[in-house]
């Protein structure tokens, strides 16, 4: 028994992609890329508490290319976990709601990302060298 008068909900075909729909969607998967490298933390743990063999293994795996890719990506996602959770606090206590203005700290937030992921790994890899 279908009824022809009632409303239908919104669908995704109405709204226009904004920027922040996709930085929602990447806040919530830079926390889940934040909890699977919160258990590489503990595995890389625990191979520091089993022994030089484990641990290097594991160190020379994380240090190898593809390693290296994703402690770069989960720098990326701490650092942008972080802003957008600032920007977060600043929408709790009332601030930042206008269109201009969301949009500009949503970009804001990316910007301030990208930068911090650089410079802590210019400083990482610096202090390597020496």
């Amino acid at each position: 028994m279908a009824q022809a008068d009632r409303p239908l909900s919104p669908h995704l075909g109405i709204y226009r992609w904004q920027v922040s729909n996709s930085l929602s969607i990447l806040h919530r998967a830079t926390g889940v890329m934040l909890s699977l490298g919160a258990l590489v933390l503990v595995g890389w743990l625990l191979a520091v508490a089993a022994g030089y063999t484990g641990y290097a293994r594991l160190n020379a795996w994380l240090a190898g290319p593809v390693g290296a890719l994703l402690l770069a990506a989960w720098s990326f996602c701490l650092f942008y976990h972080l802003c957008n959770g600032i920007r977060h606090l600043g929408w709790d206590l009332g601030l930042g709601f206008e269109r201009q203005q969301a949009r500009r700290t949503g970009w804001l937030v990316v910007l301030s990302a990208v930068l911090l992921t650089v410079a802590f790994w210019l400083l990482a890899l610096a202090g390597q060298g020496g």
